[in-house]
């Protein structure tokens, strides 16, 4: 009888502790997109990493502050890799892995790249960094989006968009 109790003490403190090792949902889910946009094509050429922010019935610009830079999503600063050169709106980029920062503005954003890797937010953000910066005009969408949101098309432009502004920064191989 007293290995049996010993047994299920046991086996009853294994499952408590591996329970507590588990913390809740983030309110701002993590998403990853990547080009080409078939996963069966496992030849890479961009992967990016972000957090999904919700409006939440706030305005864009007090989220995405207006003149200022922003992480680009939500927690850690946006990832963005590139498994071979490129041409990021129309500058040359070589193969790595950068942070994507903007900078949004009510006509046009200011798209960033820099070698600032495994930073939260853009609280350290170093201009020094700075890889290269794009400027993309802003568009209005159809319907809004809840939810920031990025994609790539078909060329391989990728798409940033929140609430009713869309921007496209066009890249090449």
């Amino acid at each position: 009888m007293k290995k049996i109790l010993v047994l299920f003490v046991v086996i009853f403190s294994l499952f408590t502790v591996n329970a507590q090792n588990f913390r809740g949902l983030d309110k701002s889910p993590m998403d990853a997109i990547s080009y080409p946009l078939t996963h069966k094509n496992p030849n890479k050429i961009i992967k990016v990493i972000y957090s999904r922010p919700m409006l939440k019935g706030r305005p864009l610009e007090n989220l995405a502050d207006y003149g200022k830079v922003w992480r680009t999503g939500a927690n850690e600063a946006t990832e963005i890799r590139f498994y071979k050169d490129v041409v990021f709106g129309g500058k040359k980029v070589k193969a790595g892995t950068y942070s994507l920062f903007t900078i949004p503005a009510k006509k046009e954003w200011t798209i960033i790249l820099s070698t600032d890797v495994n930073v939260w937010g853009a609280y350290s953000y170093n201009k020094a960094n700075d890889v290269v910066r794009v400027k993309a005009p802003v568009t209005k969408t159809t319907e809004p989006l809840e939810a920031f949101s990025m994609t790539f098309d078909k060329e391989m432009n990728l798409y940033m968009a929140w609430g009713d502004v869309k921007v496209k920064i066009p890249i090449q191989k």
